[in-house]
């Protein structure tokens, strides 16, 4: 699938070429088009006049058979979404074929879902009037579009987050113009496919590709057609938007990075907590920003749960890639880092050898470390790779103090036995979303988000609907 830009229904590729590179063996999958401010501002204009034609009279039931149509349309390509959402990312194509994509056909769905039983989610109370002579009234409220939506989507989980943005935004009633990392334009491109052979009106979504600062992803964040900015990334990119929306005084919602943080207590089921952990540092590499980069270990089960991590970091097969070579180089510089720091590297370390194409990949190793202070940049900053440092605690106020002593909170796991100890732990973790006993374990209607540096703002259900749409109190004096 070559990466085009998808504006006012129309297929394009204006503006230069850049090339697109796969993370698994550094070979180039194509070129991708750097979207000009020409190209932005058509878009803008295409989503503009949508919200003036049929799709902005269109009601909640029209909008849900539209997502319906998505979805399906999504499924029945399944494979090539698969294929190419593996070959942008590196990822294992197995992580593709049962994350991915079956949440980006989950996602159209589930809001489709959302929009049947409440056309308008009207919500309507009768008041006495407040005034003199005023009379009774009846005031109820309605919500309605925002308007032009920017969804600006990561490269890590391209596909999941953007379809986790643009299907409440088009269940809302909004029109979109989404920009996708450059790093993985390909299921994007697709989705615009998809989208088209569903039949959306010209204009409903746009797609334009390109970098960010100075680039497409700047242009159309301060854009002042544009009446609300969803992000997932980075919290310095996050920022940046925030100061590029400033002028216009645009909304925005982000889900930004993480330093997460997981307690293990002496009491947990080590077993389990062991390979939870597993997973929430190596998944896709490290590189997803619910990933556990520092473990606390209650001090009497400490040696024995570093010992067992290590030990499963090392046997571990299979892995993908970072994204991209920069990216590879920057996790490989805090490993360096880590040893100047002083830590002692359990597992990993460094970059694999596979004798095969892989060796001109982005890969390396899953990665364990212990021994740094909590001062140490390396157990302060993102890393966003296959690592994460373990260090002991002594009892529940120690384990809480260590966990929100970060600029961060995005997300936590909590591994007990204990169920009063877990609903006494669990609020008191400074992060959006805490798992007991688990990780990533999913309710697409509860709210997604984080505090601190890891974001502003929540999505998921009608926690998404409630951004991409706003009250209106209608009064009708009686």
């Amino acid at each position: 699938m070559k990466a085009e830009h998808y504006v006012g229904g129309m297929f394009r590729s204006d503006g230069p070429a850049f090339p697109l590179l796969a993370p698994a063996d550094g070979t180039e999958l194509g070129t991708v088009p750097e979207a000009t401010r020409e190209v932005v501002d058509d878009a803008v204009a295409a989503a503009r006049a949508a919200l003036a034609g049929p799709w902005g009279r269109a009601s909640a039931e029209e909008r849900a058979v539209a997502l319906r149509r998505v979805a399906d349309g999504v499924q029945a390509r399944f494979e090539e979404f698969v294929d190419a959402e593996a070959a942008d990312t590196g990822k294992p194509r197995e992580l593709a074929a049962t994350v991915d994509v079956p949440r980006a056909v989950g996602n159209f769905r589930a809001y489709a879902d959302l929009l049947y039983g409440r056309p308008e989610r009207a919500y309507t109370t009768q008041i006495p009037g407040w005034s003199g002579g005023a009379g009774q009234a009846l005031n109820y409220s309605v919500r309605r579009p925002l308007g032009v939506v920017a969804v600006i989507s990561p490269w890590n989980l391209p596909l999941l987050l953007l379809t986790w943005k643009v299907a409440p935004a088009l269940a809302a009633g909004n029109a979109v113009v989404a920009k996708p990392s450059e790093e993985t334009p390909t299921t994007a491109t697709l989705l615009a496919h998809v989208i088209a052979e569903a039949g959306l009106p010209d204009g409903v979504f746009n797609l334009v590709h390109g970098h960010g600062a100075g680039a497409a992803g700047e242009f159309l964040t301060g854009h002042p057609g544009v009446d609300a900015i969803a992000f997932t990334g980075e919290s310095a990119t996050g920022a940046a938007i925030m100061r590029n929306a400033a002028d216009h005084v645009t909304p925005v919602s982000f889900e930004l990075g993480g330093k997460n943080p997981a307690l293990v207590f002496a009491d947990a089921d080590l077993d389990a907590a062991v390979e939870g952990t597993v997973r929430s540092s190596f998944t896709h590499s490290g590189q997803i920003c619910l990933c556990t980069e520092r473990v606390y270990v209650e001090r009497p089960v400490y040696e024995e749960f570093v010992e067992r991590l290590g030990a499963r970091a090392r046997a571990l097969t299979g892995y993908g890639p970072m994204i991209s070579a920069e990216h590879r180089d920057k996790v490989l510089s805090y490993y360096r880092l880590a040893r100047e720091e002083g830590a002692t590297v359990v597992a990993g370390g460094g970059t694999p050898e596979f004798g095969d194409a892989r060796d001109g990949g982005y890969y390396v190793e899953p990665t364990v470390l212990t021994g740094l202070p909590e001062t140490a940049r390396t157990v302060r900053e993102e890393i966003f790779g296959p690592v994460c440092h373990v260090a002991p605690f002594d009892g529940e106020d120690a384990a809480l103090r260590l966990a929100n002593d970060s600029p961060y909170g995005l997300a936590a796991t909590v591994w007990t036995r204990d169920v009063s100890r877990a609903h006494r732990v669990a609020p008191r973790v400074e992060a959006g979303i805490v798992w007991v006993n688990c990780w990533n374990l999913r309710d697409l209607r509860t709210p997604f988000g984080g505090v601190k540096a890891s974001g502003i703002g929540r999505e998921g259900g009608e926690y998404s609907l409630d951004f991409f749409s706003e009250p209106v109190n209608v009064c009708i004096q009686i």
